[in-house]
């Protein structure tokens, strides 16, 4: 009799760098952006930076439109503080659909990916986490294992990289693995961690 196995297996694994003009290239939009991509490169989700290159631009607004891990629609204004700065939002976007600005910017402006990353670990089905394989970037630092969205779920363990690049780190969790209800995500930060493989039921 052969043997069988429900177990599946995901590896997550984006090395790209941040990249300030991946959605939006250099333009003055006094409402909506012309979008250069609606993705990013490496295929997780990553948080959104909208950098401006004049002065006055305080208080002007981006409101980013797309979607989260699991597909859901989800939105986020970035505000600019200051003058020819960058400033980094915080949600973690699958796709990026629209750039809204509340005013015309004194020079130009871009908008791309920052250095926060996330994936989901089966498609937001409720799954048990059975094991993991992970092999550390150049950086140390922490990858979140989370139940539900990096926005709306509940962090039930924490992970460190010891920030030797390309030491792998196993783990077998015991007895019926560990629950996420409302389906898995996990998110780190580039450098943090080269490659992640999960395997769960």
């Amino acid at each position: 009799m052969g043997y069988q196995t429900d177990v599946s297996v995901k590896t997550v694994s984006d090395e790209n760098a941040s990249d300030d003009d991946r959605l939006v290239t250099a333009a003055r939009p006094d409402t909506s952006a012309t979008m250069a991509n609606t993705t990013f490169a490496g295929g997780a989700a990553r948080n959104v930076i909208v950098t401006t290159t004049g002065t006055g631009d305080n208080a002007k607004t981006c409101t980013i439109t797309g979607t989260d891990l699991f597909g859901n629609a989800m939105t986020e204004v970035i505000t600019s503080t200051g003058s020819a700065e960058a400033v980094a939002g915080s949600k973690l976007f699958l796709t990026v659909t629209a750039v809204e600005c509340s005013a015309q910017y004194a020079a130009n402006i871009k908008v791309g990916s920052g250095t926060l990353c996330a994936d989901s670990i089966g498609s937001g089905a409720r799954i048990r986490l059975k094991g993991m394989s992970i092999t550390s970037g150049g950086t140390a630092g922490t990858i979140s294992f989370i139940n539900g969205t990096p926005e709306t779920g509940t962090t039930l363990f924490t992970a460190r990289t010891i920030g030797t690049a390309n030491d792998v780190v196993d783990r077998t969790i015991p007895a019926e693995g560990l629950l996420f209800a409302n389906g898995m995500t996990v998110s780190y930060t580039v450098d943090h961690a080269d490659m992640m493989t999960f395997f769960f039921t």
